[in-house]
């Protein structure tokens, strides 16, 4: 059984179908799953530039060396293993920031 089961149908005029249409694009997301967003209060943020998703991949795999790193020397107890792990999750911590700040939608005040 489908969980949206109530189909709500309204009219906007050329220029307030545009704008919607214009954040839509904007958004990444598709006009239905826009809308729901925006109903439960959120603002939602424009979609990154492709240069974004470039950055966070390379940052990603920033992390997975020093996670590996952090591994390597814990074998070999050759490093402060507490300090790169330490590095290593202030990493993740500002990997999660990164995509608060650009990727996930913002509950409106």
């Amino acid at each position: 059984m489908r969980k949206r089961n109530v189909q709500i149908l309204f009219r906007l005029t050329d220029d307030e179908a545009e704008h919607l249409y214009s954040l839509v694009r904007k958004s990444g997301r598709s006009k239905e799953a826009f809308l729901r967003e925006m109903v439960k209060g959120y603002r939602l943020c424009e979609k990154p530039d492709p240069e974004f998703y470039k950055m966070m991949r390379e940052l990603s795999s920033i992390g997975n060396r020093i996670n590996q790193l952090a591994v390597k020397a814990n074998a070999l107890d050759y490093v402060d293993t507490p300090m790169l792990r330490e590095e290593a999750k202030r990493w993740h911590e500002f990997q999660i920031a990164i995509r608060k700040k650009y990727l996930l939608p913002v509950k409106a005040t």
